[in-house]
């Protein structure tokens, strides 16, 4: 007991001492606690669309939506539209938007109601599928935007698959949406439509010179840019082949061109061949026609080339030299007028059948009025029947006409060759022309339709054949090979 009360004492003892010795702390110690790691991962922000996207969706039912997806275009891609439709739809409705970034489901569903449209025979159900197709585009501007993109698209199938189910005018109406939407930037397939319905328009006067002066700059900009751009080769090649011969066949229309297009156009010729008088004197014509300022330099340095290397002895007083001063002027309407003057007033039929066929180079050459052009020249070939020049023209109009009469390539645009090769066969039997015409011939036959193209269509090379537009002659069929 002794020794238990002394060790306890002791123990006390060092326990004093011991807390005597440590360092004192003003607050108490505490346990340190772990603070939690932060999630420096960054969040997936959600596509900036009001329409539900595949995230949007439940795990189960997402993954779902997304083997339909898989499925329908497999299908579309196997061209089993019908298969493809039952998961197109189910894909489509519950996620119209899909991840938030890809479009294709609405183009597919056009493509899914296309078919049924084109195999429908009822005309109520092809109007239904065609105010679905409708919804699907007004659905992915809900969902993505761009209404310009969708109003050309509209504009393109009405044109093209879905012809007088709406009037030219509403096309019109929805084209002019999707450029004035995209400017410059204007989607290619938009370019040749728009193109031939404003030509149409400007031609007949069915809007105003205003309007169409307008719309043809805003394509000639789009046709500049999108060429340059790098971009869809293929098929702004196809729009160079059409839509800008569509284009300068409006120089005829007084006024819708200005100084600048001219000058632009028409000054570089002088640089190739500026000595050759008839390259002056269309330059000289063309800048006066487009109102350019007769004092102006580039007029002026014109008038200068022209007077040093066009004299002509000027004809005797009367309407022939009121006509070539007009046409020099170029004042190419005024200049058509004085002509036919001379005509009725002359009783040569060499001079008849001479200045008939000028009316009808102005017209060609100038003012682009094709069915005028043949008219003339048809009268001068009456005049003088063993003359060739009349027909070489007239070849040279149906050759012409590719773009005027179809797409600028492909079967219309193609077989506007056969009028224009028996044109040229006619201009043969002259001495005159007939080493022009064997040449033009031999170039234009390349251009004809093929064997598969005629047999495609249940024809046969050597049959009559009725090319339509403007041309309106039976001809013979031929193939390119």
């Amino acid at each position: 007991m002794k020794y238990l009360s002394y060790s306890i004492i002791v123990g006390m003892c060092m326990s004093i001492a011991f807390s005597a010795c440590s360092p004192k702390t003003s607050t108490p110690v505490t346990e340190k606690k772990e603070e939690p790691v932060a999630d420096t991962k960054p969040k997936k922000k959600r596509p900036n669309t009001p329409c539900t996207i595949l995230d949007d969706l439940s795990p189960a039912l997402k993954d779902d939506t997304e083997t339909a997806y898989v499925l329908y275009k497999d299908f579309i891609k196997l061209k089993k539209y019908n298969q493809a439709m039952p998961y197109w739809r189910k894909a489509y409705t519950r996620a119209p938007a899909a991840n938030g970034r890809i479009k294709y489901q609405f183009e597919d569903g056009i493509i899914l109601y296309r078919d049924l449209y084109d195999r429908a025979e009822d005309p109520d159900m092809k109007a239904t599928y065609l105010d679905t197709i409708m919804q699907i585009y007004d659905k992915r501007v809900e969902c993505f935007g761009d209404p310009g993109y969708v109003a050309g698209r509209k504009a393109f199938d009405y044109y093209y698959n879905f012809p007088g189910v709406i009037s030219e005018d509403d096309i019109y109406a929805l084209f002019k949406e999707a450029i004035d939407a995209k400017g410059e930037k204007a989607d290619y397939f938009i370019i040749n439509p728009f193109a031939k319905i404003v030509s149409d328009k400007i031609i007949n006067k069915t809007i105003s010179l205003e309007e169409g002066r307008e719309y043809v700059t805003k394509l000639w900009k789009a046709i500049e840019y999108g060429t340059s751009s790098g971009k869809s080769k293929e098929a702004w090649a196809i729009i160079q082949e059409y839509a800008p011969k569509r284009l300068e066949n409006l120089e005829g229309v007084e006024g819708l061109y200005d100084c600048d297009y001219y000058t632009q156009k028409y000054l570089p010729l002088l640089e190739e061949n500026g000595e050759s008088c008839d390259t002056i004197t269309m330059v000289y014509s063309r800048l006066l026609w487009g109102n350019c300022d007769r004092e102006g330099a580039d007029v002026a340095m014109v008038r200068a080339a022209k007077d040093k290397n066009c004299y002509t002895p000027p004809p005797p007083e009367g309407p022939l030299k009121k006509a070539f001063n007009a046409y020099n002027e170029g004042q190419y309407n005024q200049a058509i007028q004085l002509f036919r003057e001379f005509v009725d007033l002359t009783q040569d039929p060499e001079k008849k059948a001479k200045y008939n066929l000028y009316i009808a180079k102005i017209y060609y050459r100038d003012i682009k009025n094709y069915p005028e052009s043949r008219r003339y020249a048809l009268k001068a070939a009456q005049l003088k029947p063993e003359s060739g020049e009349p027909y070489l023209l007239i070849g040279k109009l149906y050759a012409s006409s590719g773009p005027l009469c179809g797409p600028g390539r492909g079967w219309d645009s193609q077989i506007v060759t056969w009028p224009a090769i028996d044109m040229f066969e006619k201009a043969k039997n002259d001495p005159a022309t007939s080493a022009e015409a064997r040449k033009l011939i031999a170039t234009y036959w390349q251009y004809m339709p093929k064997k598969e193209d005629v047999f495609f269509r249940q024809l046969q090379a050597g049959s009559s054949f009725k090319v339509g537009c403007w041309i309106q002659e039976t001809t013979t069929i031929r193939t390119a090979d």
